[in-house]
């Protein structure tokens, strides 16, 4: 382990989580791709499709909390949602990542390319006055916030990803939460499914400790920053952000699939 490559995981790792922290994602969505194919760039590494889903669960877990922290006043956290879809997503995350290590890596890459197909694809359904709804007068479907959390879950754990990608646009777009609560509560939910989907990952042992260890110490310090970014940004201007972010990755992976 070179100074190159530290210093090329540790900026994946900030990128990601910068991200992170003003989206509402956990990050994976630009992560996972840059993991990996930028490391074979520099001839540093190439992790294999189970490596990088593997870090990218255990990095997720510390940017997410990292981000949550950063949110934890201004009553963005929407308690109720986070219990509901949180439950659901973490006993979905835990049955992904578990079964993700029968899966071939061209089957975990097509899971991850079709993930962020619908997502893309929601982001650009129009929503409409979401954010004219006081933060304390926001009610969801609990039924429905339940059942689209746990097939976030199982996707999710599969890549190695906690969901948060999916979760927003999800949140924005079916159960009509405002941006700047979605981007809080997401990150919440998106935290407590890192922890089904990195137990899954250790347990089969898909996890390079080094790498991981790496990007979690830029997780704590750019996720933070990213929140504090997006608190300041226009709601329209960070769901294009998302949305194009989305779009990128989606179409750069069913590129390299066929």
């Amino acid at each position: 382990m070179d100074i190159t490559f530290i210093v090329v995981i540790f900026l994946i790792g900030f990128i990601g989580s910068f991200v992170s922290g003003m989206l509402g994602v956990g990050g994976s969505i630009i992560k996972y791709p840059m993991l990996l194919y930028i490391p074979p760039l520099f001839g540093i590494a190439a992790f294999t499709a189970h490596q990088v889903s593997g870090i990218s669960a255990i990095q997720v877990l510390f940017a997410s909390i990292a981000g949550v922290w950063a949110y934890r006043k201004g009553g963005y956290l929407n308690k109720s949602l986070i219990i509901y879809m949180g439950g659901s997503i973490l006993l979905g995350s835990f049955i992904g990542s578990f079964g993700s290590s029968y899966l071939s890596e061209q089957s975990v890459n097509v899971v991850y390319g079709i993930l962020a197909t619908v997502a893309a694809i929601m982001m650009f359904i129009p929503k409409k006055q979401i954010d004219d709804i006081p933060l304390d007068k926001v009610t969801f479907n609990k039924t429905l916030a339940v059942v689209l959390a746990l097939i976030v879950g199982v996707g999710s754990g599969v890549v190695g990803a906690a969901g948060g990608f999916l979760l927003v646009p999800i949140m924005l777009v079916v159960l009509k939460i405002p941006t700047r609560m979605t981007i809080a509560t997401s990150l919440a939910i998106t935290f407590i499914s890192s922890i089904g989907g990195s137990i899954g990952k250790l347990m089969t042992g898909q996890v390079d400790y080094w790498p991981a260890i790496i990007m979690v110490i830029a997780s704590l310090l750019a996720a933070p920053l990213g929140a504090k970014v997006g608190k300041k940004m226009n709601t329209k201007a960070l769901q294009a952000i998302l949305a194009i972010l989305i779009l990128a990755t989606a179409i750069k992976i069913w590129i390299d699939l066929f």
